[in-house]
C-alpha cells in the first residue's frame, strides 16, 4: 500500500509499506479521508519522532474483521479514534481521560496518511464509531478537532448569552466559533492576521473580526457595549496571544489556553490582576468518548457545519504540498487527503 511518510514539513514521501495484517481480536480499515492537523505540521514536535505516518483525523471503511471482533462488520463507515483511555485508572475515573496514561501510549498503525491501517483491540473496543449515513467521509475527518473543541468548551463554560472572544482562527479556532454560536453565545468575536481566516470568521458568524495586530481592551470595549469579553479562548500557540487574553478577558472571567507553547517556553503572567478580578484560567487537551459522541452528533444533525472549512482535497501523492498549505496558513483552512483519489 501506498503511505505517506514525515521527515518534515518540507519533506513528505509517498512510499510503499506492507498493508497490516491484523490478529484476530483487531480491524483493518481503509482509509477513505484524512485531515491534516495543525499539530501534524508542528515541526519541532513531530521531527524527533520522524520519520513516521502520521494522520490522526480519519475516516474510512472496515474492510477485514479479526475472528474475536463483535459488533463491527466489513463496509462499515467508521472513525477511529487514534488515542483512546483505559477507563480504570484514577484519572480516567475522575473524567480526565485524556491524561490518562494508556490514552497517552496508544495508536492505530501506521497512521492516517495511508491507504488501510490496522486498529489493534483496544482502539476497537474504545475508539471505534460508526459514522451516520448522512455523513461524508470529507465531513467525518471533522470529528476528532471538533471533539477536541468541545471538550475544552465544556471545561471553559461557554453559556448562553456569553460574549466569547475566539484569539487565532485557524481551523480549531473557526470551529471554536460556530460551537460558540451553537451554544447560544450572544456574541462571538475572533482575531487572526490571514484575510482568509478573518473573511471565514467574520461568513461563520463572528460579529466583529479584528486583525490580531489591533487587539486591545479598548477595541474590544468598542466592539462589546464597553465590556471586556467573558470568556477567552486562546487557539494559536503564541505568547502574544496569550498576553492578550489576560488584557481582553472581563472581571469574573474564564480564559481557555486551547493551544500550546513550546515545552521550554514560559509566559509571564499578570497575576495581580488575574487575582484581583477572579479570572479563571483553564486547559483542555485531546477529546473523551462523550466528547466524540457529541461531535459526530452535531456534524451530522448540521448543528455544526464543516463543508464550508475544506478548502483543499488532495490524493495522497499531493500529501507534501497539503502540509506545506497547512504549515503555511494562508491560504487554506482544512486539508484533507483522499487515499482513494
Amino acid at each position: 500500500m501506498r503511505v505517506a511518510t514525515y521527515h518534515s514539513n518540507d519533506d513528505v514521501r509517498v512510499e510503499e509499506m506492507p498493508i497490516p495484517s491484523i490478529g484476530s481480536d483487531e480491524l483493518l480499515v481503509k482509509v477513505r479521508a484524512s485531515g491534516i492537523c495543525g499539530s501534524d505540521v508542528m515541526e519541532w514536535y513531530r521531527i524527533k519522532k520522524a520519520p513516521r505516518v502520521l494522520g490522526h483525523e480519519i475516516a474510512g471503511d472496515i474492510v477485514e474483521v479479526g475472528e474475536d471482533v463483535q459488533g463491527y462488520e466489513k463496509g462499515q463507515r467508521v472513525f477511529v479514534s487514534h488515542h483512546v483511555p483505559c477507563g480504570s485508572c484514577k484519572y480516567c475515573e475522575d473524567d480526565h481521560t485524556s491524561v490518562c496514561d494508556t490514552l497517552r501510549s496508544t495508536n492505530f498503525d501506521p497512521g492516517g496518511f495511508a491507504e488501510y491501517l490496522r486498529v489493534p483491540k483496544i482502539n476497537v473496543e474504545k475508539g471505534v464509531y460508526v459514522i451516520p449515513d448522512n455523513m461524508t467521509y470529507s465531513q467525518g475527518v471533522f470529528i476528532e478537532p471538533l471533539a477536541c473543541v468541545i471538550r475544552g468548551q465544556n471545561f471553559l463554560g461557554i453559556s448562553p448569552g456569553d460574549t466569547v472572544l475566539v484569539l487565532g482562527s485557524g481551523l480549531s479556532g473557526l470551529l471554536h466559533v460556530k460551537l460558540a454560536l451553537a451554544h447560544g453565545a450572544k456574541r462571538v468575536m475572533a482575531t487572526d492576521i490571514s484575510e482568509l481566516r478573518m473573511e471565514t470568521a467574520k461568513n461563520i458568524g463572528a460579529e466583529t473580526v479584528f486583525n490580531a495586530e489591533d487587539v486591545s481592551p479598548s477595541s474590544i470595549r468598542e466592539a462589546n457595549d464597553g465590556c471586556l469579553a467573558e470568556k477567552v479562548i486562546v487557539s494559536v500557540g503564541a505568547p502574544s496571544a496569550m498576553e492578550q487574553a489576560f488584557r481582553t478577558v472581563d472581571k469574573g472571567g474564564r480564559i481557555l489556553l486551547f493551544a500550546p507553547l513550546k515545552p521550554e517556553q514560559m509566559l509571564p503572567m499578570p497575576v495581580w490582576d488575574l487575582w484581583k478580578d477572579e479570572v479563571t484560567i483553564t486547559t483542555s487537551y485531546a477529546a473523551s468518548h462523550e466528547d466524540i459522541k457529541e461531535a459526530i452528533d452535531l456534524i451530522s444533525s448540521g448543528k455544526v457545519r464543516v463543508k464550508d472549512l475544506i478548502t483543499h482535497e488532495l490524493p495522497l501523492e499531493e500529501a507534501q504540498k497539503g502540509f506545506q498549505l497547512t504549515a503555511r496558513g494562508e491560504d487554506s483552512l482544512k486539508v484533507i487527503i483522499r487515499p482513494d483519489m
